[in-house]
């Protein structure tokens, strides 16, 4: 009986050590590649360029960059975790439809909502125009092209990301464990803070890195309320100055920034361990809210709501609607092209992230080896990385392969044939590939953990191979998730700015980078109906989100 275990084990062993994993080390490689040049770019500086950069827009940049993340993190802690614990924690009328429209500001990109609430708040908006009917003087009011206003529009588009893991936080909770400590005597606010937001802190922690490097990434809300950051600077450098070195040490640096944020994800989860009971323990008995402190949180949450999400979709399609009678001849032909152009780049990089995603979680899980897990984790990194410092991160290389192929080409055969790969939709699909490997790949490696492992080691005894593997047992499992990840992708690479503005062909433009161009010009209305396709189709992860919300609850 030992001789047999050991002689499986042996086995075992020796087919992982044959069935190295070539292709997900290949595709590891290919992912971690942008982000290594661009970091490498530091190790080498060019003392001119930071020594121009120092006297001019990095000290500034450095400190907005600073101001934003502190503040987007503060406020998406604040507003995210204390509407999760409402929904939880309290029954009042409503409560099951306001959880779900908590989730909708997701569907409006940052930049949608910045230049909506530009074009709103403004001195020459309709509401500072209506408030001089009856003041004089508005210098009281808040000025909305600020640091304070980026702010407050990334706030409200990206606390749901807190919001949907506290509250997922809060319901894996034991409601036994609140109720031993009130039969303590110990009150709401003690309970809260001594109990249920440190058995939350590392999901809670989680969201507010993921909200923290989405403000990193951003650089258009940015440049609309004229406060420059790191991810502004990439841009202007590239586009102003056309440095690509410059261009790629700066990016090092935002690069750097985004390790930092994080190590300080796990540092704030700190080391000590919360565990809580699991099993069928029942949670959080919510407690009825009645009378007028139940609508007050009703009128909390439909707030947040109407400012996150119905007043910039309102403005949206109020602009489209005004402005498509009086619309010019020619322009929906220009903007079925910008349809075509968004969908033939959402297609295709949702196809190729997902087929990638398939091959690397497959391949991982079939040489079950820890080098897997590795790659894993190397190849899912790009998500944490601004979309500007993985497009410097991808020119460099393309555009010295295209240099060396037409020195090649010249020396052998007397032709070059121009840049090939530099500014074409292959730098494009590649960008998206990298940073968003690692929404296709948990969605596909979910799956995967639903299939029993003898499934796969009896194909193993029976000498299937793995890609036969995959395709015929893998594939057909996984077909769900596949999908539910191809559509993520989907959305993201049509609300992706960064990287569409930095690499797409020239004159090849999509919906985002129509309504950033717009916008930029204070052509509100020419950016709406974009800017309105653009939120309507981010609502497909959002009723995704919604309808597995329900199935778990």
């Amino acid at each position: 009986m030992k001789t047999a275990i050991a002689k499986r084990s042996f086995i075992k062993h020796g087919q992982g050590l044959r069935s190295l994993p070539v292709l997900p080390l290949f595709l590891a490689i290919l992912i971690v590649l942008p982000v290594l040049v661009v970091a490498s770019a530091l190790f080498t500086p060019t003392w001119e360029v930071w020594s121009h950069l120092a006297q001019t827009l990095l000290p500034e940049m450095i400190k907005n960059t600073l101001v934003l993340l502190a503040g987007v993190g503060a406020g998406t802690l604040f507003l995210g975790v204390s509407l999760a614990w409402v929904v939880t924690a309290y029954r009042f009328p409503g409560r099951k439809i306001l959880e779900l429209l908590l989730l909708l500001p997701m569907a409006v990109p940052t930049y949608v909502q910045g230049f909506v609430y530009m074009a709103t708040f403004d001195i020459a908006g309709p509401l500072q125009t209506f408030l001089r009917r009856y003041f004089t003087d508005l210098t009281w009011f808040p000025e909305i092209r600020s640091g304070g206003g980026a702010i407050l529009v990334m706030t409200l588009v990206l606390y749901p990301y807190v919001y949907l893991l506290a509250k997922a936080a809060f319901r894996e909770q034991s409601g036994s464990l609140i109720e031993a400590a009130r039969v303590m005597g110990y009150g709401s606010g003690h309970i809260f803070f001594r109990i249920v937001l440190p058995l939350a802190r590392p999901s809670i922690a989680a969201g507010v890195a993921l909200a923290i490097m989405e403000a990193l990434a951003d650089f258009a809300t940015v440049r609309f309320f004229n406060f420059p950051t790191l991810s502004d600077g990439v841009i202007r450098v590239w586009h102003g100055m056309m440095d690509l070195r410059a261009a790629s040490e700066l990016a090092g640096l935002l690069a750097f920034a985004a390790l930092a944020i994080v190590l300080l994800e796990h540092a704030l989860r700190g080391r000590t361990r919360y565990y809580q009971a699991g099993g069928k323990a029942p949670g959080i008995t919510p407690l009825t809210l009645r009378g007028w402190r139940g609508w007050l949180m009703v009128l909390g949450c439909l707030l947040v709501v109407a400012l996150a999400f119905l007043l910039p979709v309102t403005q949206l399609a109020s602009w489209t609607w005004s402005e498509l009678p009086r619309l010019p001849e020619g322009t929906m032909s220009v903007y079925a092209q910008l349809i075509r152009n968004t969908l033939i780049l959402s297609l295709t990089a949702a196809f190729f992230v997902t087929i990638a995603a398939l091959v690397l979680a497959s391949s991982i899980r079939l040489n079950g080896s820890s080098v897997g897990f590795v790659l894993a984790k190397l190849a899912t990194s790009g998500y944490a990385i601004p979309g500007a410092v993985i497009a410097v991160g991808i020119i460099v290389p393309l555009s010295a392969f295209d240099h060396a192929l037409n020195n090649f080409l010249e020396a052998w055969l007397g032709i070059t044939p121009g840049l090939l790969l530099t500014g074409s939709i292959v730098g494009l699909i590649y960008a998206y590939v990298v940073r968003f490997m690692a929404v296709s790949f948990n969605s596909v490696d979910s799956s995967l953990e639903k299939i029993t492992p003898n499934i796969t080691a009896a194909a193993q005894i029976l000498g299937a191979k793995p890609w036969r593997i995959a395709w015929k047992i893998h594939l057909p499992l996984v077909a769900p998730g596949m999908l539910a990840g191809a559509i993520l992708v989907f959305v993201d690479v049509m609300k992706e700015l960064p990287i569409t503005v930095m690499l797409r062909p020239f004159g090849y433009d999509t919906l985002a980078v129509w309504v950033w161009q717009m916008a930029a010009e204070s052509i509100w209305a020419g950016a709406s109906l974009p800017a309105l396709a653009i939120v309507l189709v981010g609502l497909l992860p959002v009723v995704f989100l919604t309808r597995v919300g329900s199935r778990n609850n």
